[in-house]
């Protein structure tokens, strides 16, 4: 089921999202959300989405199988955190679902490390780097209360085309 798109300013996109508890992994109720939530991420044109763009403030994102390093399996990732692999940091545009038509330069860690657990509430820990590590900062941030709104510089409105 593809669900709205919780857009800024809504409060639910400014606070810190709950972990998941041990009893919810592998429920029912957890993997319908995950699924519509990657409906929702495909149908909404996203590389990424956050519980709580779908209104859920629980600690769960997921990544389209694209922008994965196996390019097989979309990533659901639940109670995600991440550290930097490095100093490196590069510089890209970033747009959201959640704080449409507009982008911006953000800076970020070219190489990161991830923790979290899989939808079973096993452990992964995984490195990310380039595109796929901007994803994941992106996302993670959303699951902490933060839009790339508040890290982005030259922020602009998209040119929409009209035909």
């Amino acid at each position: 089921m593809i669900l709205d798109i919780v857009t800024d300013p809504n409060e639910i996109l400014h606070k810190k999202s709950a972990s998941l508890s041990a009893d919810r992994f592998g429920s029912p109720d957890i993997k319908k959300l995950t699924t519509n939530m990657i409906e929702t991420m495909y149908a909404k044109d996203g590389v990424g989405l956050a519980a709580p763009q779908i209104g859920q403030s629980l600690a769960i994102c997921v990544i389209a199988k694209k922008y994965t390093p196996n390019q097989k399996t979309d990533l659901i990732l639940i109670n995600p955190e991440w550290e930097k692999m490095s100093l490196q940091k590069t510089i890209d545009d970033e747009g959201c679902l959640s704080v449409p038509n507009i982008f911006g330069e953000v800076k970020r860690y070219k190489k990161i490390k991830v923790y979290g657990q899989n939808i079973r509430g096993e452990k992964m820990e995984f490195p990310a780097e380039d595109y796929f590590a901007r994803i994941l900062q992106h996302e993670i941030d959303h699951l902490n209360g933060i839009l790339f709104i508040e890290k982005a510089k030259k922020l602009r409105q998209a040119d929409l085309i009209q035909l």
